[in-house]
């Protein structure tokens, strides 16, 4: 799993920003889910849903703030108890400390792209190196010499990549420094007739993306300016050699950005192509490594036994609306990759267009181990839609979502709706009281918002009735609107 790796870059989805040949080699041996979405896009919630099953209101993880709860009930404590060895390796991001797992070694926070710092079974030391390699050379050590070869095993390998402030590995830094990327039609949404979406703050095109902090313009002479209380140093835990490629590639961008006096239009088309080209170069890093442990399975025999997995905690913007970041139930934030890579014994090799959501990993990954799913779980196992089961007929014809954190930085507010296979309804609440309804279909970027059209009132009432039926069902409480 990595962290905020929209859809949009991955080249199984689109090939119009990047190439991800390792990512598609688990798509094109397995499954590509098209419509996989998170159920609270936001880094915290998102993982203890994972590890849960269940939505955030009832495994109480409602935003970053919180700590997890380490006591309830998760898939790798079931696991454990039915004999696997189970392990994590890499991005936690709880606040508490890992239960259910044999072997964790985790990055403390949010952890740093060089040189950061590990907690090895609490135990905290730094490493020399690129997060996105290192993370990867602790999970095939494990493998190779932690794992017990007589027992099942369940390993969580969690990326950092590509979480803001897009710090590529600087063998990579001149890999995207040439080129132009795509620019959304919708870059310059002026969000008329979305309160909620005016409101946010989280524009690449205004000073929310800051120009030292995100873009790394940290001029020597500290005449660029940046709105936050400190000037970010990206480069405080480089080594000599680290500093010095990282210099060679941004100095001379620092000094012909300064030099052109950028205003305007001609500022905003800049700052997303300088946002674009560090995040699609730690996806590059991703990749790779992803390619690193297909080969280590294959090579010592292990891929003809382990379903691999990849997905990450949420969606991400890349321009679209102008944004960066997450949050919003809007399609780029809710949705995420996903794909999985059965063994040749399961016959399991398709496209899957089902509506799928990350409650469903925990009953899918307890499926496969042959473990009873507890009742209590919120998700469905995906396998009896894969294996064209009767269930496969009956499966769910829509999603819950339901986003809390606010008041912060970005100021998206609160907000819960309901996604069916062509219709969005979303509430936006707390300290305002707006509804939204996307036609999917006819209108993809959610650029209007039809709610108040008298000829949708049948709809609105139909899709507010099913909202209402499946907060019943999912349990939400009446407190959390």
């Amino acid at each position: 799993m990595t962290d905020d790796h929209g859809y949009q870059a991955v080249s199984s989805y689109s090939d119009e920003l990047i190439n991800t040949p390792n990512l598609d080699r688990i798509a094109s041996e397995g499954v590509l889910f098209t419509n996989s979405f998170v159920s609270n896009s936001i880094c915290a919630p998102s993982r203890a849903v994972m590890l849960t099953g269940k939505h955030s209101h009832l495994n109480g993880q409602l935003d970053n703030g919180t700590e997890f709860d380490g006591s309830q009930q998760t898939f790798p404590k079931l696991l454990q108890q039915a004999g696997y060895q189970t392990a994590i390796v890499g991005k936690w991001h709880l606040r508490s400390q890992p239960e259910g797992f044999d072997y964790w070694n985790i990055l403390p926070g949010q952890g740093s792209y060089y040189n950061p710092d590990f907690i090895e079974m609490g135990e905290q030391k730094r490493i020399e190196g690129y997060v996105t390699d290192l993370t990867t050379d602790i999970a095939l050590k494990w493998l190779d010499e932690g794992r017990d070869p007589d027992r099942p095993f369940c390993l969580l390998l969690h990326h950092k990549a590509p979480h803001r402030t897009w710090q590529p590995d600087t063998a990579l830094l001149d890999d995207y420094a040439g080129r132009s990327f795509r620019v959304p039609g919708n870059y310059f949404d002026d969000y008329a007739g979305r309160e909620a979406a005016a409101a946010q703050k989280m524009s690449v095109r205004t000073g929310d993306m800051d120009l030292v902090y995100d873009l790394k313009m940290n001029d020597p002479e500290a005449e660029i300016e940046t709105r936050f209380n400190f000037r970010m140093d990206h480069t405080s835990r480089m080594n000599i050699q680290q500093k010095e490629a990282w210099d060679r590639h941004f100095l001379p961008l620092i000094r012909d950005f300064k030099e052109a006096k950028l205003t305007g239009k001609e500022l905003d088309l800049w700052k997303l192509q300088r946002y674009l080209r560090d995040y699609l170069a730690c996806i590059e890093s991703v990749d790779n490594n992803v390619g690193r442990v297909l080969d280590y399975l294959k090579k010592n025999d292990l891929d003809k036994n382990t379903v691999i997995v990849y997905t990450s905690d949420q969606g991400f913007y890349l321009g679209e609306h102008g944004w960066f970041d997450k949050r919003f139930m809007y399609e780029e934030s809710m949705r995420t990759p996903l794909m999985m890579r059965f063994p040749e014994s399961y016959h399991i090799n398709r496209t899957e267009n089902g509506l799928v959501q990350n409650i469903d990993f925990a009953p899918t990954f307890l499926d496969l181990a042959g473990v009873d799913i507890p009742a209590d779980i919120q998700g469905k196992s995906l396998l009896p839609l894969l294996q064209d089961s009767e269930e496969q007929a009956s499966w769910r014809e829509a999603l819950y979502y339901h986003y809390y954190e606010y008041p912060n930085e970005h100021a998206v507010k609160r907000h819960y709706g309901i996604r069916t296979d062509r219709y969005k309804l979303i509430h936006f609440y707390y300290d305002i009281d707006s509804w939204e309804l996307y036609d999917l279909e006819n209108d993809p970027h959610e650029m209007n918002n039809i709610y108040g059209d008298a000829s949708y009132k049948d709809l609105v009432a139909d899709l507010r009735s099913q909202l209402e039926e499946l907060r019943i069902k999912y349990r939400v409480p009446d407190d959390k609107q």
